[in-house]
C-alpha cells in the first residue's frame, strides 16, 4: 500500500514537473515514461544501465523517434513484428503506456 502511495505521488510530482512543451510534441508524458522503462534498461542500452544478457545485438532506443517506437511497439503488441520477449512486453502494454513510454526514450540523447 505504502509502495503505491509512493509510486503514485512520484507520478504526480512528474507530471507537474513535464513542461509544456514536452505535452505539445506528442501525446506521451515522458516522466510516467521515465518510470515505466525499467524492463527495456538491461537489453536496449539505455545510458547508465548494463547487462550481460543477452548476448546479440539489439539496438538503442534511447533517442530513437517517438513515432517509431510507438510503431515498433504496437507491432510487436499485434504479433506483426516477430521477437517472443518483446511480444510478451508489448502485450501488457496500454496505447497511453505505449505513448509515455515512446515520450520519455525519444526524449533522450543517442
Amino acid at each position: 500500500m505504502i509502495r503505491s502511495l509512493v509510486l503514485l505521488a512520484a507520478l504526480v510530482l512528474a507530471a507537474g514537473v513535464t513542461g509544456s512543451a514536452a505535452a505539445a510534441t506528442h501525446p506521451g508524458d515522458p516522466a510516467v515514461g521515465r518510470i515505466m522503462v525499467y524492463t527495456c534498461h538491461g537489453c536496449h542500452g539505455i545510458p547508465g544501465y548494463r547487462n550481460a544478457y543477452p548476448n546479440y545485438p539489439v539496438p538503442k532506443i534511447a533517442g530513437q523517434h517517438y513515432q517509431y517506437l510507438v510503431t515498433a511497439l504496437n507491432e510487436y503488441r499485434s504479433g506483426d513484428r516477430a521477437h517472443p520477449t518483446m511480444r510478451t512486453q508489448a502485450e501488457s502494454l496500454s496505447e497511453a503506456d505505449i505513448a509515455n513510454i515512446a515520450a520519455y526514450l525519444s526524449s533522450l540523447k543517442k
